[in-house]
């Protein structure tokens, strides 16, 4: 490379939490950062902003947490969701730096509530941040901005130069203007595709058009896409994808956290057919509500429908949207458009199945059905009481899987597996190097914070050795 002014010392492409995370702890170092976010100021954050906790592995009780969550637990439910398919490399090292991450979130500017308690059974794996996603954004921002972090909003990241296996520029668009800068080294944090509707298409389909984004419209993976093209090595599969169980009344981009559906373990899920195809009760909810979108998306039209009785109407956090009531299930299937004969019909198969048990929503209780093609394994309760209630149901992506593979210093790599020394992955956009598939709850947090602290102390140490 030949010798030119450098803008700054880092360029860190988003406006989340990885981003924020490598930005400041660049910054700490006594790296000049440049901070280019695509939305504008109101929008910020990515889908930071639609979140609400992290998860993080503890020895004992903490001030936000119950009892103990060890790591060697942590890896076994993040291989149990994945299927083994991670880099168990960086996968313990993540696991391993969340014992302490909190304590840096805190010295940040970031508060969290006491733990929770309930039906989602995360007061032991999950710290909740007082005030949301949003909250946490606005106050990392608050430190960036008072450590002099250089912030630009509507500002897209749309190309990087690799020239002798080094950045050579980055081209930033603001409005229907190119910029051209000279970073010394780039954090790339800006998401994944998911709002790229075309790549969608290419990865799924036409079935992609029946989606509902549940985070922001901005992440259009031109970054990932412009990296890949010039020979980095990528990892994850372009249809794996954190994709959830969504009101399909919500809109097409943005709903967040509020349009999440929890009703699935307490109910059946029948899809436009009235017919049931897969097991309801099979784990507790935060280790299996992520496959339920990819489930509803391989249903004809990608749609599926929730069926509640009153017993269970009070057992999970509703929707932001009120559910469809009937007195009678004809009469709810009516209203949600499907055959009332065939669903009495499903619905009686399910309840003549239901053998005796107790129920405990606090635990996996064995209370299950015998003898049906999909056996619901736990909370199969009759669904017998009216009135009676539906959701429907649509797939929610809130990002996608394909992405950059990374070391352990968050160097992205290109076609001769050797690292770049000068460009490093932090968030959505590398986290397929630690879920293959599947989901836990509050993962995608504890990525984008770990990696991006990662992502911005090894920038930081590149500027000052070179």
């Amino acid at each position: 490379m030949t010798d030119r002014k450098f803008d700054t010392d880092l360029l860190v492409a988003g406006g989340g939490n990885a981003a924020l995370c490598a930005a400041i702890s660049a910054r700490r170092q006594g790296a000049s950062v440049l901070l280019v976010e695509h939305a504008s100021k109101n929008m910020r954050g990515g889908n930071s902003r639609h979140t609400r906790n992290l998860r993080l592995a503890h020895d004992k009780p903490t001030d936000v947490l119950t009892e103990s969550y060890p790591v060697e637990e942590y890896w076994q439910d993040l291989i149990r969701v994945t299927d083994g398919k991670t880099d168990e490399n960086l996968s313990r090292m993540l696991l391993d730096k969340s014992l302490t991450v909190s304590e840096w979130m805190k010295k940040q500017g970031v508060h969290f509530q006491p733990s929770l308690a309930g039906t989602l059974s995360l007061g032991r794996t999950n710290a909740f941040f007082l005030g949301g996603g949003k909250a946490l954004v606005n106050a990392y921002y608050v430190t960036a901005e008072d450590l002099g972090i250089d912030i630009r909003y509507e500002s897209e990241l749309v190309a990087l130069e690799l020239d002798e296996n080094q950045i050579h520029k980055a081209t930033v668009r603001t409005g229907e203007r190119d910029r051209i800068l000279y970073p010394k080294t780039v954090v790339v944090a800006t998401g994944g595709f998911q709002s790229n509707e075309e790549w969608m298409r290419e990865a799924w389909g036409p079935s992609a058009d029946n989606f509902l984004i549940r985070g922001t419209p901005f992440n259009k993976g031109r970054p990932l896409r412009n990296l890949l093209d010039q020979d980095c090595i990528s990892v994850g599969d372009p249809t794996q994808g954190h994709m959830v169980a969504i009101d399909g009344r919500a809109p097409k981009y943005d709903g967040g956290i509020t349009t999440r559906l929890d009703c699935v373990p307490f109910s059946i899920v029948v899809n436009r057919d009235c017919q049931r195809f897969y097991d309801e009760g099979e784990d507790i909810w935060p280790k299996r509500y992520a496959i339920w979108g990819r489930l509803i998306a391989q249903q004809p039209d990608q749609v599926g429908f929730s069926i509640i009785d009153s017993k269970s109407i009070d057992k999970f956090m509703p929707s932001v949207f009120d559910p469809i009531i009937a007195d009678s299930i004809p009469e709810l299937a009516s209203k949600l458009g499907l055959d009332g004969e065939k669903l009495e019909q499903t619905i009686n198969t399910f309840n003549n199945a239901c053998q005796p048990g107790e129920f405990d929503i606090e635990k996996l209780d064995g209370l299950k059905t015998k003898g049906l093609d999909s056996n619901k394994t736990n909370w199969a309760r009759k669904i017998d009481k009216p009135p009676y209630y539906g959701y429907p149901l649509r797939p929610g992506i809130t990002f996608t899987y394909l992405g950059l593979k990374i070391n352990d210093k968050a160097q992205i790599f290109r076609g001769d597996e050797q690292p770049i020394p000068n460009i490093f992955a932090a968030g959505e956009i590398m986290a397929g190097n630690i879920l293959g598939q599947g989901y836990l709850a509050g993962t995608g947090m504890t990525i984008g914070t770990i990696f991006g602290r990662i992502a911005g102390e090894e920038a930081a140490k590149y500027v000052r050795q070179n």
